[in-house]
């Protein structure tokens, strides 16, 4: 009899695990009750944080650090990953330009901008890269990716003739684009966008009215913001011959989706789905007895793109029964049930303080996994 094969395919779990954690902690968990079972290791993501973690975790990448410009313009550390083939990139544009580089005194959409992750696109350039996924979500910025542009060689000018200031507030002074500087490089890349979201650019469903609240934006300066998006999306089209203002997802990350489309060649695909492309999920799952899946939290709200749909709707074309395990195991969990996972489990084994549960949430995981293991040992026929 052939050895039990179980993939192990989570997502983080936020301020507890990554999802390469996850994935080991299962595997101790499950080894106790079959040892010689084979554990397949396919850290997982949504597109949203720890998305380039899982990816180079999962493939045998590799993670590289460099300085960037911050939203604000100084100095951060920002870390970007290429992929076990070296021919993929991963970026988080939340590493160069995501809101935890500013705090309720130092947010303010009028002057942050997306250069740093510009910076990020530039040096998987330099590594001769021609295919990028990147990860748009928890941005500081509601610039229209315009830093992003000039950091990779476009220029923006005033109606003076002057180089335009950085931030959203400069783009109501735009009168002139000039991409001859453009990298000529970004010709021959493809850039993979995980963009989970379908705002348009402006407007009440746009990048301002929608996310600048939440990155410092008052009602007053929402309506500079998106009069300034408007204007931007504008001059593009008269410019660039590019429309950007309608097209769904041109909103997201405050505008820097338009900017993509604006100055790279780029498609915006739910980041799930990215995800498991190229982690190479569907491969890994030929064959398997199980797969086991878990995030931080999983309820009603999973079944609209989140790490546990993607994984299940994957294993369940192959005809492999789906485990889900979880943090917390919210409100309408029974809709999961119709899409393919087939039981969910909470980790935690008791009353506790947030803290405390978070730093124990290893063991925690280890010691749910070996009991869901004697069940499935018992149920074996």
């Amino acid at each position: 009899m052939k050895n039990m094969t179980f993939v192990l395919a989570p997502d983080s779990f936020k301020e507890s695990m990554t999802a390469k954690e996850v994935c080991c902690a299962m595997e101790k968990g499950f080894r106790q009750v079959f040892p010689q079972a084979d554990f397949i290791h396919v850290p997982m993501a949504d597109g949203g944080e720890g998305t380039m973690q899982s990816l180079i975790d999962a493939t045998r990448g590799t993670v590289y650090t460099l300085t960037v410009t911050g939203p604000l313009g100084a100095p951060v550390q920002a870390s970007y990953g290429i992929m076990g083939d070296g021919e993929v990139a991963v970026i988080e544009m939340a590493s160069a330009s995501g809101i935890h580089f500013v705090n309720a005194r130092t947010k303010n959409p009028l002057l942050t901008t997306t250069y740093g992750t510009g910076e990020l696109i530039l040096a998987c350039l330099d590594k001769g890269i021609r295919k990028i996924i990147l990860g748009i979500g928890g941005s500081a910025t509601n610039d229209g990716g315009a830093g992003m542009a000039q950091a990779l060689g476009a220029r923006f000018f005033d109606a003076n003739d002057q180089p335009l200031a950085p931030g959203g507030g400069a783009l109501e002074h735009l009168r002139r684009i000039d991409i001859t500087g453009l990298d000529p490089r970004l010709s021959g890349v493809d850039i993979q966008v995980a963009c989970d979201v379908t705002n348009p650019l402006c407007g009440e469903f746009g990048a301002s009215a929608v996310f600048g609240p939440q990155k410092g934006a008052t009602p007053e300066m929402v309506r500079r913001l998106d009069a300034g998006l408007a204007h931007y999306a504008d001059v593009i089209r008269d410019q660039l011959d590019k429309e950007v203002a309608t097209q769904p997802g041109a909103g997201a990350a405050g505008g820097l989706g338009a900017g993509l489309m604006a100055f790279t060649h780029c498609t915006l695909r739910k980041g799930i789905d990215i995800v498991l492309e190229f982690s190479g999920l569907a491969d890994k799952l030929v064959g398997a007895d199980f797969c086991i899946t878990g995030e931080g939290r999983i309820d009603a709200q999973t079944q609209f793109g989140k790490t546990p749909y993607g994984v299940a709707r994957a294993a369940k074309a192959l005809g492999v029964p789906v485990i889900a395990v979880s943090g917390c195991v919210g409100e309408g969990i029974e809709s999961l049930y119709d899409i393919g996972i087939d039981a969910v489990f909470g980790i935690i084994p008791r009353a506790d303080s947030i803290d405390a549960l978070l730093q124990e949430g290893p063991d925690n995981m280890a010691i749910a996994c070996e009991n869901i293991g004697r069940l499935l040992r018992i149920a074996r026929p």
